[in-house]
């Protein structure tokens, strides 16, 4: 019975976000969420069922709500989902554990990574601006995610990213 719809975890449920470089989708997107759904059924802290649910969304991001109410994650099992998910990323062709990569919306519509760097340097060119869309992986609660999960440039920290002129 641990884990749980999405969507009824409470705001204050811990998140974990977890992104691709490239999307994932069909049978790849189909392994993905069968392991993850097979840890998440099992997944505890100290002896304890982890309430828990994920969220996949954009072909590209993975994220793992706990309700720390019932009881809390501790690190050796968040260290056992970031094992299943490093697991998987050769098969995947894809990162999914690790930092330093920038999402944001096209205006034509797809989600594009760069590195900060190029994030920067993009925005130096005028190519993304204030009102860029961006993802927030940084995201730590449900509520967050749902706040803010994807916004405008200027509404999150990607805006340190921007020249002042942007």
């Amino acid at each position: 019975m641990p884990r749980v719809q999405f969507e009824t975890l409470p705001p204050s449920a811990r998140l974990w976000v977890f992104a691709a470089e490239r999307p994932i989708t069909g049978s790849a997107a189909n392994r993905l969420l069968s392991a993850v759904d097979e840890h998440l059924d099992r997944w505890n802290a100290h002896g304890s069922p982890l309430t828990c649910a994920r969220n996949w969304s954009e072909d590209r991001f993975l994220a793992i709500g706990v309700d720390q109410s019932t009881a809390g994650a501790s690190g050796c099992s968040i260290d056992g989902l970031f094992r299943v998910l490093k697991g998987l990323e050769t098969e995947l062709a894809t990162p999914l554990v690790g930092g330093g990569t920038v999402y944001y919306r096209d205006p034509a519509g797809p989600i594009i990574a760069v590195s900060r760097d190029e994030f920067s340097d993009l925005a130096a060119e005028g190519a993304v601006r204030k009102d860029t869309r961006v993802f927030d992986t940084t995201v730590a609660t449900v509520e967050a995610w749902k706040a803010g999960f994807e916004t405008e440039t200027a509404k999150s920290w990607h805006a340190g990213l921007l020249p002042e002129h942007a």
